[in-house]
């Protein structure tokens, strides 16, 4: 049974609360963090990029660099720009692009969950990646990136969403990109008690998005109560920030890949290799979007490529039975020579929001070719992470992303 708890928000105020959601913190790289901070100082990259304050010959690891986003939080909160509940609460988080709503609960989760497999992954984790966001929850005392969690769909749960999205929202504006933000509190004591049930009965939930977060959080947990050993579990640390969505209301994109070379084929060789296990056809200049599951579509010399997967290759194992697995166990290994996705430099991927086009383009930069994909389905992911098994690295591109800054959970 998933643990959920209800927490005291640290969010903006309604004036800023516009301004201060910014997309994840790994969204971006350096300079477009700077630049985005530089155009709006109340953006909450500030505090989650706090690099963002330093001229670039400091380290982006450097104490004074995680001192800083503590300093920040506290000022900030000091000016009014952020404010915490006076009780706990959860909050509704319904998100819409392109017309299609997606709608959360935001709520702590217990480590606890993490720890015994209750809260269940999909992807490895790389430590060095960890380590900069538990410097920076250690550092702020807070959470600060929500953990995007799903569960299967209860009804439940919907008819307590519903209910309450009759009400006004506290937070109702258009970020830049067109995504639509609003936020409800659900404070009243019989509802939250009525939320907490109703995850009594979800049995599992899942990370879709932000494991590293996760795991950050959650070793940060664990440390303060090695350090604290007459803890009870109540205390803040024993939790993390998370929204938690229904299944079937999530949308997960094409992680799509480019490619450096061909392995020293000529085009024509690899096409006659890729031929003895996909059917191989030619689509012309139009770009192709694979529109059923076991197709990939090829840029190569400037012309659009249709790959079939052939019959054989078709597995029930969860994990084989990817589409990036085949792509992988068929294609990039034994033909390119790409044996690690996670660590080969001739390989790199493209977010399914950024289109077709940018495939082409990278192309006509500094890639020979590109394989365009079909995307996993959130069911698929489902079923590889209760087999206790893991996706190969960037399988799945959800959209649109949750927005940090809209709240914060304290550690003290």
């Amino acid at each position: 049974m998933a643990i959920v708890k209800p927490f005291k928000s640290v969010s903006p105020d309604e004036q800023y609360a516009h301004l201060v959601a910014a997309l994840p913190y790994d969204v971006y790289n350096r300079r477009e963090a700077c630049q985005i901070t530089a155009e709006n100082p109340k953006s909450f990259l500030n505090i989650d990029r706090p690099e963002t304050q330093f001229s670039e010959d400091v380290d982006i690891y450097d104490d004074r660099v995680y001192e800083k986003a503590g300093e920040m939080l506290k000022s900030w909160m000091a000016d009014g720009t952020f404010k915490e509940d006076s009780r706990e609460a959860y909050y509704i988080y319904e998100l819409i692009m392109d017309g299609r709503s997606q709608t959360g609960i935001a709520a702590c989760s217990s480590i606890d969950d993490y720890v015994n497999g209750v809260i269940k992954k999909h992807e490895n984790t790389r430590e060095e990646k960890e380590v900069d966001r538990i410097r920076h929850v250690d550092t702020t005392n807070a959470q600060t990136g929500p953990i995007f969690l799903a569960y299967r769909s209860s009804e439940a749960i919907n008819k307590i969403v519903k209910i309450k999205m009759s009400d006004a929202p506290l937070y109702d504006f258009v970020s830049d990109d067109g995504i639509s933000h609003k936020v409800w509190r659900i404070d009243d004591k019989a509802m939250i008690q009525d939320v907490e049930d109703a995850f009594q009965n979800i049995s599992a939930t899942y990370i879709a998005d932000g494991h590293h977060r996760a795991a950050s959080a959650v070793k940060v947990g664990l440390k303060r109560r090695e350090e604290n050993p007459e803890y009870t579990g109540e205390e803040p640390f024993n939790y993390f920030l998370s929204v938690l969505f229904p299944d079937d209301q999530l949308m997960i994109l094409p992680y799509n890949r480019v490619v450096k070379d061909l392995n020293g084929l000529s085009p024509e060789a690899f096409l006659e290799k890729a031929g003895e296990f996909f059917k191989v056809s030619k689509v012309g200049d139009g770009a192709y979007s694979p529109e059923q599951k076991g197709t990939f579509g090829m840029y190569l010399g400037g012309t659009w490529y249709c790959l079939k997967a052939k019959d054989i290759l078709y597995t029930e194992d969860p994990v084989k039975g990817l589409d990036v697995s085949i792509l992988q166990d068929y294609i990039l290994g034994p033909i390119l020579g790409i044996q690690d996705p996670r660590t080969d430099k001739r390989i790199d991927f493209i977010g399914g929001i950024r289109g077709l086009g940018e495939l082409e383009k990278r192309c006509k930069e500094d890639m020979e070719a590109a394989i365009s994909m079909y995307p996993t389905s959130i069911e698929e992911l489902l079923n590889v992470a209760d087999a206790g098994l893991l996706m190969p690295p960037k399988s799945t591109w959800f959209e649109p992303k949750l927005r940090s800054g809209l709240f914060i959970h304290l550690l003290k």
